[in-house]
C-alpha cells in the first residue's frame, strides 16, 4: 500500500497554513506578489499609525504652546490699561512708581512663561529651541513645529518704564501685535496637523479594512483549495486502491 500512503504529500504550499493565520501570507510560495501586497501595505498602515502618534504629541506641544501664549496676551493688555492710566498727567511721581511695581510684576510673569513653557523638556517660548520636525508616516512626510519667543527682550518692552511720564505706548501695541503673529502662526500649524491626522486617521482605516478583506478572501480561496485537494486525493486514493485490487485479482486468476 506504499502508492496509497504518498498521496498525503503536499507541496511548499499547504491552504491549512493560510487558515491558520487568519488569511496572512507568511511565505512567497503562497503567493509572490499577494504577499508583497500584503507587506507593503502593513507598511503603510503602521507608518501611519505611528505618524498619528507624533502629530498627536505635536498638537498637544501646540497646546500647550498657545495656552502660555494667551496668558502673555492678558499680561500685556494689563500693561496697557496701566499704560493708559500712567499717561493721566495729574499722577504724582508715587503714583507712577506704584503703577510702574504693578507692570514689573506682569512683565516679570512673561518672562517666567516664556523661560518655564515646555513639552517634553524642550523649551517652546525662550527661542532656544530649533524647529521639530515631525514624521507625518514612513513617506518622508512631515509637519514643522516652530518653537516662539515670547521673552520681554524680543517683545521689545524688556525696559519699559512708565515712571518718568515720558514713555512709548506704543512699544505695548508692536508686542501684542508680535505675540498675535506668534498665535496665528501657531494656529495654522495646529490646523495643518489635525488635517494630517484625520488624513492619517482614515487612510490607515482603509488600509486596514482592504487588508482585513484580502484576508479573508485568502482564508475563503484557501478553503476552496483545501476542499478541492481533499476531494482529487480522496480520488486518486480510491483509484489506486481499485488499481492494486485489479493487480490482486488478476494474481489470484494467474494461480487458479
Amino acid at each position: 500500500m506504499t502508492g496509497i500512503s504518498s498521496v498525503s504529500g503536499y507541496s511548499s504550499y499547504s491552504p491549512y497554513s493560510v487558515i491558520s493565520n487568519g488569511g496572512t501570507y507568511t511565505k512567497a510560495a503562497q503567493g509572490a506578489s499577494e504577499l508583497a501586497i500584503q507587506e507593503k501595505t502593513k507598511a503603510q498602515t503602521t507608518g501611519l499609525e505611528a505618524g498619528g502618534e507624533n502629530l498627536t504629541s505635536a498638537k498637544s506641544a501646540l497646546n500647550v504652546e498657545d495656552g502660555a501664549m494667551q496668558e502673555v496676551t492678558e499680561y500685556l493688555q494689563s500693561i496697557k490699561e496701566l499704560s493708559v492710566k500712567a499717561s493721566n498727567g495729574t499722577l504724582s511721581d508715587s503714583d507712577r512708581r506704584s503703577i510702574q511695581d504693578q507692570i514689573d510684576q506682569y512683565k516679570k510673569g512673561i518672562d517666567d512663561i516664556a523661560g518655564a513653557t515646555t513639552y517634553n523638556e524642550k523649551k517652546l517660548l525662550d527661542g532656544t529651541t530649533p524647529d521639530m520636525r515631525v514624521a507625518s508616516d514612513n513617506n518622508g512626510s512631515e509637519e514643522v513645529i516652530s518653537s516662539k519667543n515670547v521673552s520681554l527682550k524680543a517683545l521689545g518692552i524688556e525696559d519699559y518704564d512708565v515712571t518718568s511720564g515720558d514713555f512709548d505706548m506704543s512699544r505695548i501695541d508692536k508686542a501684542i501685535e508680535k505675540l498675535s503673529s506668534a498665535r496665528s502662526d501657531a494656529g495654522a500649524t495646529t490646523n495643518r496637523v489635525e488635517h494630517a491626522l484625520t488624513y492619517n486617521s482614515h487612510a490607515a482605516m482603509e488600509l486596514n479594512g482592504y487588508q482585513m478583506n484580502k484576508e479573508e478572501q485568502n482564508v475563503s480561496d484557501a478553503i476552496s483549495a483545501l476542499k478541492t485537494k481533499q476531494a482529487l486525493d480522496a480520488y486518486q486514493v480510491n483509484l489506486q486502491k481499485k488499481q492494486q485490487e485489479d493487480k490482486e485479482r488478476q494474481s489470484t486468476m494467474i494461480f487458479a
